[in-house]
């Protein structure tokens, strides 16, 4: 249900999400010249792909329910054990709502880099309570649970970072360096392509 949500909601924006992204790669490019930092190619990847998903998370969070109904819950797990688990509606408004965070767990580890867990929950309390308000202004609702969900999941994804981080550590230096990043990420934008040529071609066909 989700990776439906996500291919109707990139259906819709892809025109816009285009010119967003060469517009982004020529001011990046020009960026660097005139400042002549050395390009890297999955380190540019990396904070292109960083922004989208920022921008993706808000169009996630902005358009997927349709009800027109406008209220607010502010009893923790009052609509979490309301759901049988395993359920469609479980897998969605539970699962769902920890997967799409853990994704900015890691960035907050990977770009703030926090000496300790207080920032990661701060950051999540933050923005999970201005989308929360958002979504009540917008005709949705305000769940408490949602915010509970969403700091699971940015914590899982913080933790997934530190994980990611002491592996790397013990890793050879062949397999850390910006070369073997780079031919790994070179890898993943030809399969990527291939998959999306793959997909458009079904599309129009």
């Amino acid at each position: 249900m989700i990776a439906e949500i996500i291919n109707k909601i990139v259906n819709n924006i892809w025109p816009m999400l285009v010119v967003f992204i060469i517009a982004i790669a020529f001011l990046r490019f020009f960026y660097l010249q005139n400042h002549r930092e050395r390009f890297c190619l999955h380190k540019e990847i990396s904070y292109l792909v960083s922004i989208l998903y920022i921008w993706l998370l808000f169009e996630i969070l902005t358009s997927t329910e349709t009800n027109t109904m406008s209220g607010y819950n502010l009893i923790p797990f009052r609509e979490i054990f309301r759901y049988k688990v395993g359920s469609d509606m479980f897998n969605f408004n539970v699962i769902g709502n920890i997967l799409i965070f853990i994704p900015f767990g890691y960035l907050i580890g990977k770009y703030v880099n926090p000496r300790n867990i207080l920032p990661v929950i701060v950051t999540s309390l933050a923005t999970s309570i201005s989308v929360e308000f958002v979504q009540l202004k917008i005709g949705r609702s305000f769940d408490i649970d949602d915010i509970i969900l969403n700091i699971l999941g940015t914590i899982i994804g913080y933790l997934i970072y530190i994980g990611f981080s002491a592996i790397k550590r013990h890793l050879p230096n062949a397999l850390t360096s910006d070369t073997f990043y780079n031919i790994i990420t070179i890898i993943l934008i030809i399969l990527f392509g291939i998959y999306i040529f793959g997909y458009w071609g079904v599309v129009f066909r």
